[in-house]
């Protein structure tokens, strides 16, 4: 189960969560989700909750819905690898402001993610 962040809605903490299962490849092109019962279940929130998280989902293409079948990750390659962008792009936006607020100058984050990523390697 998720702990949820009380500072930020509880539909987009899920939202996130999904997405990132899609990005990672977690859940695959065109794999059927959980029903909106076992969701609400797992993540011990109100089924209408669920309903939003798939209504935003579907919104951004992410989902379609079959009726009477389910819902399912879209099978659409390009809007996956787009949503994979936009979360990189929002996470190293974040990370260099992070940074920045506690001193770090452009040349030197870059200087410490060179120096980890080579000591990861």
């Amino acid at each position: 189960m998720l702990k949820f962040d009380p500072n930020i809605p509880v539909y987009l903490q899920i939202m996130e969560f999904l997405k990132k299962k899609i990005a990672s490849g977690n859940l695959q092109p065109g794999e059927k989700l959980s029903s909106v019962r076992e969701m609400a279940q797992m993540f011990g929130v109100n089924p209408n909750t669920i309903q939003r998280v798939l209504q935003e989902l579907e919104r951004e293409n992410l989902i379609f819905t079959e009726r009477g079948i389910g819902n399912f990750v879209t099978k659409d390659e390009r809007v996956i690898a787009k949503m994979r962008e936009e979360m990189a792009a929002k996470m190293i936006e974040d990370f260099i402001k992070s940074m920045n607020d506690i001193g770090f100058s452009d040349k030197e984050i870059i200087r410490l993610l060179e120096k980890k990523i080579k000591k990861e390697r």
